[in-house]
């Protein structure tokens, strides 16, 4: 796969205290370098899950089976106009100055049946996928994004 162009339709972030779906809509994202989304809940537990990315065909799937979720509802930082999950573990996407490098895919969480019984097994190959942050950047609504293999030059 050739490097591709994207971009960022909606980004989101839960700070401490706050819990819950969908995870609260944020103008913008500060993306530290092996810490974490700045003021985020998890920032600075597991560098390898610091942000969760996730396309716009997981909500299409759950649309197609007659379920309507409001953006967030994944619980993921950054929502893209592509689907993240044509990457492989390794793949870097870059936005803006900041490049996040994909470390595994989200494992299918029970929790998602709150919106409907049947949605964590619709969506368990478009889940989400984790991304450790390899260099730091603030990320907003409408960013372009540069995403593919990591042996290809940008």
């Amino acid at each position: 796969m050739k490097k591709r162009i994207g971009k960022v339709i909606e980004i989101f972030s839960a700070k401490k205290g706050e819990s819950g779906l969908p995870r609260p809509v944020v103008k913008k994202l500060n993306l530290i370098e092996n810490f974490g989304i700045e003021d985020d809940k998890f920032a600075g537990d597991e560098i390898d899950k610091s942000v969760m990315v996730i396309g716009l065909k997981s909500y299409e799937i759950a649309k197609e089976n007659g379920i309507e979720l409001e953006l967030g509802s994944y619980g993921e930082n950054i929502l893209f106009d592509f689907d993240p999950h044509e990457l492989k573990i390794g793949d870097t996407i870059k936005i803006g100055d900041a490049t996040l490098e994909i470390t595994q895919k989200c494992t299918l969480c029970s929790h998602l049946s709150i919106f409907h019984k049947y949605l964590p097994k619709l969506i368990k190959n478009h889940r989400g996928l984790y991304c450790k942050i390899t260099k730091g950047g603030e990320v907003t609504k409408g960013s372009q994004v540069i995403f593919g293999p990591v042996n290809q030059t940008v």
